[in-house]
């Protein structure tokens, strides 16, 4: 096995620059705890013609679209010019370029690649780079073992290994309420982009069904715009007099999220799919219960501080819902597990057992990761 001390690891940044998303936050908190640790040495590179890197940071001369469609085809142009002097190089956000050396790539969720007409063709541009660089040897980085599972059914052959990610630091609620309307109301909170993935339109009719008997109850769908806003809007309108008791706040910051959370009655969170989900640890640090689907990894990481069900049983979602707003003994166990439950996810955790994969993806000791 190669020695951690010679360990340098071309690490991918691309995801710091631009909206920063989930996967953005990610690699962020990575990184942090990786620069911590004296086994590797970050040779940070990134794929942009637009982002402004600190000094130091290996920029590949190409804007990413154009990359991306060249990878998708071809092993050119590779990136050993830039990395050479890299023992591994771990691309951070489904994409590694082609090169000579030992390649690790991160795959968050699968959703793109079991449901391809739901893709924005960027998306599916990394996808097909990323069906290639299995091919050619790549070996995969899931942060589930839901999601390892998935990736060894729709990329067969691949090696692949899980690493749990880490909780994000939750800021402290502002003492002022940030959007007056939700100051007092009992509400049900989901956290997310307005994607199909989510499966919000299941959320409200469940809501629906609990609208009538918690008549002071409100729903809170936190996140920006996305394909199924007018599946989203339908499932409101369907409502009737209730549908004014449902509330978009588009995307939110830190300090918002943080109040919505801690300040709501549950959290839910029905995804049809995920490969990780912060949302759900996000909740347990502020004390707040969990009713989600079962899909995906979401069992993985809620275990026993959220109640499950199908992702499309929405009178079971209603059942769910109900418990969690008028059981308090329901609610204070939920709560307790999950305050110790986010705990066991940390960043210190993820970047050591990072650190051991790149040290065997570099000596190619990949065994056992069929």
């Amino acid at each position: 096995m190669a020695d951690l001390a010679e360990l340098r690891v071309g690490f991918d940044i691309g995801p710091l620059f631009g909206e920063r998303t989930g996967i953005g936050f990610a690699v962020d908190a990575l990184r942090r705890a990786l620069l911590q640790r004296d086994d590797v040495e970050l040779l940070e590179y990134l794929v942009s013609f637009r982002a402004r890197p600190e000094t130091g940071v290996a920029r590949l001369p190409l804007p990413a679209a154009l990359a991306h469609r060249l990878w998708a085809k071809f092993d050119w142009p590779r990136a050993d010019r830039w990395l050479g002097a890299a023992s591994v190089v771990h691309g951070t956000n489904y994409v590694v370029p082609p090169c000579n050396l030992p390649r690790l790539v991160s795959v968050y969720d699968c959703w793109f690649l079991r449901n391809p007409h739901d893709a924005q063709p960027a998306v599916a541009r990394a996808g097909q780079v990323l069906k290639r660089a299995v091919k050619s040897g790549a070996v995969v980085h899931t942060s589930s073992h839901a999601s390892t599972q998935a990736v060894r059914e729709l990329l067969p052959g691949a090696r692949v290994v899980t690493v749990h990610l880490g909780a994000l630091p939750l800021p402290p609620a502002p003492t002022r309420a940030p959007i007056h309307d939700l100051d007092g109301p009992p509400f049900v909170l989901a956290v997310g982009k307005l994607e199909r993935r989510k499966n919000l339109p299941a959320l409200v009719r469940a809501f629906g069904e609990l609208a009538h008997s918690i008549p002071d109850l409100h729903l809170v769908l936190a996140g920006s715009d996305g394909d199924d806003r007018p599946a989203i809007d339908a499932a409101i309108d369907a409502l009737g007099n209730a549908s004014n008791r449902v509330s978009f706040t588009g995307r939110v910051d830190d300090d918002v999220r943080s109040w919505l959370l801690h300040h709501a009655s549950a959290l839910a969170y029905p995804s049809l799919d995920e490969g990780f989900g912060f949302p759900l640890l996000d909740a347990m640090q502020a004390g707040v219960p969990i009713v989600a689907s079962n899909a995906g990894s979401i069992p993985e990481v809620g275990g026993d501080a959220a109640l499950l069900s199908e992702p499309n049983d929405v009178a079971a979602l209603a059942s769910n819902l109900n418990t969690v707003l008028t059981d308090p003994a329901a609610r204070g166990r939920l709560v307790a597990a999950g305050n110790a439950r986010w705990r066991e996810f940390t960043w210190e955790k993820c970047a050591g057992e990072l650190a051991a994969v790149y040290a065997r993806v570099a000596a190619g000791d990949t065994d056992g990761w069929q």
